[in-house]
């Protein structure tokens, strides 16, 4: 009824008014006045019949445009909701997608790599700290993790290590953290060396490759990997690539800026690697 009075109300109190006004005109003739009343009614009645025609006419229109609108919003909210619908279910299908690209590269690296005993964690958050490069994972002491094991993607690229543990989350630190360092040589020279993370590094997501061999020579496009030394992470991960040659402020140490391969900002999900062979 409320919506009822809501859409017709108008239309209602015109008829009314109309119907007031004839009954007052049928009341004078009733009580003697039936010239003035014809002359009303000749004057005023015709022309107002046709004024509240038009109106009736008129309001059934509006209401109709108004009914028509509120129809289309309706629809349109509809639509609204049935394209979010469509979206999230795109999104998930692309997530999905992406999912099972990241654990087919998983399969072939455990299978290049059998000694490697991996977990699997979601990248939660990142460190807001400008003088760190972390983040959080989803997974922690509970799921077999322990400090400083070596974290990967699902491609076997270095990703940096595990340097603080929880229950069930971590801190993983990223190979431009500037407590970072991690043993590696150059693959086409086979140079060795250190790549550490330094500040005014750390800045542009490269890192440094530093303590190099007494003449040991590395180039623009190098790529450098992991050396194993020390058994912190295993032999033979990709760290990046070398991007620029510098020497130190002597003139006689050379040095590399390292480009790492893992896309940092990028990363979703993660793979630590719990186990491995250590190769003497």
């Amino acid at each position: 009824m409320k919506d009822y009075l809501k859409k017709n109300g108008i239309r209602i109190g015109v008829i009314v008014l109309a119907v007031a006004l004839l009954i007052g005109l049928g009341n004078a003739a009733r009580d003697g006045q039936i010239g003035a009343v014809q002359n009303v009614t000749g004057v005023l009645v015709s022309p107002m019949q046709k004024v509240l025609s038009s109106a009736v006419n008129w309001f059934d229109t509006l209401y109709g445009y108004l009914y028509e609108y509120d129809s289309l919003l309706a629809e349109n909210e509809s639509l609204r909701s049935q394209l979010a619908e469509a979206q999230q279910s795109a999104r998930d299908g692309i997530e999905a997608s992406e999912e099972n690209k990241r654990l087919r590269q998983l399969l072939y690296l455990r299978d290049k790599h059998t000694d490697y005993v991996m977990e699997s964690a979601k990248v939660v958050l990142w460190s807001a700290s400008n003088w760190s490069s972390s983040f959080t994972i989803s997974k922690g002491r509970t799921a077999g993790i322990e400090l400083n094991d070596p974290v990967v993607t699902e491609e076997g690229i270095l990703v940096g290590q595990i340097t603080e543990l929880g229950t069930n989350w971590a801190t993983v630190s990223t190979l431009i953290d500037v407590d970072m360092s991690v043993g590696a040589f150059v693959g086409a020279t086979g140079s060795s060396g250190m790549v550490v993370g330094e500040y005014a590094l750390m800045k542009n997501k490269t890192a440094k490759l530093t303590f190099l061999a007494d003449g040991a020579q590395i180039f623009v496009g190098d790529e450098v990997l992991t050396s194993g030394s020390g058994g912190a992470f295993p032999a033979g991960l990709v760290i990046g690539e070398i991007t620029n040659v510098q020497n130190e402020a002597g003139g006689q140490i050379e040095y590399g800026i390292v480009q790492p391969r893992c896309n940092l900002d990028a990363l979703v999900q993660v793979f630590i690697i719990k186990d491995y062979n250590v190769v003497e």
